[in-house]
């Protein structure tokens, strides 16, 4: 779908918060959510594979590339939905899933995005939102590569993977019952 010749605008948003796949699936259920990219960014090496990055000798994390119509959401209610759908407070682990490769970072494409994020995080720590202090990075964006094939869409072509019913199904779960209201 060649969406400026729609006449969409679009901006770009890119999060880390532990597996890609989980990230992905979250976000693909929101409105204004155009594409969902997993990859790698904010490492070392050029072209990283996933067997490279689990590694974590790369210095890449996890990530994903959103797509968005700023229309129809805005930058402020993907920074609500990723702070809501992890656990900021963890350096460089989600759940079971640890390395460098899973830590909480927001890669900004912009000022507007980096002051935005700073403020957001500087918000939840001043109001004591988590029990700990957030670890999150924020850091200017720089390339981003897409992960394999197999990797994209993976929540919706792999559905009864074990992966996918007991950690992402669960995680999907809570996070319609909070952003119901912005949800496809």
């Amino acid at each position: 779908m060649d969406i400026s010749a729609q006449g969409i605008n679009t901006d770009t948003a890119t999060f880390a918060s532990g597996c890609f796949w989980c990230v992905e699936a979250v976000f693909q259920e929101l409105k204004g959510v155009i594409s969902v990219s997993s990859g790698y960014t904010g490492g070392k090496i050029k072209n990283p594979t996933y067997r490279e990055v689990c590694s974590g000798l790369t210095g890449h994390a996890e990530a994903c590339r959103i797509v968005y119509d700023p229309a129809v959401i805005t930058y402020d209610e993907l920074l609500e939905a990723f702070w809501a759908s992890h656990d900021p407070t963890t350096l460089n682990r989600q759940g079971a899933d640890q390395g460098s490769q899973y830590r909480s970072a927001i890669f900004y494409h912009n000022e507007q995005q980096k002051q935005l994020a700073e403020a957001y995080k500087a918000k939840l720590n001043a109001e004591k939102a988590f029990d700990k202090p957030i670890v999150t990075e924020i850091s200017p964006a720089v390339v981003f590569y897409n992960a394999e094939d197999y990797h994209q869409n993976y929540y919706d072509q792999n559905g009864n993977a074990p992966y996918c019913t007991f950690v992402i199904a669960p995680k999907l779960e809570k996070f319609r019952k909070v952003f119901k209201d912005k949800l496809k």
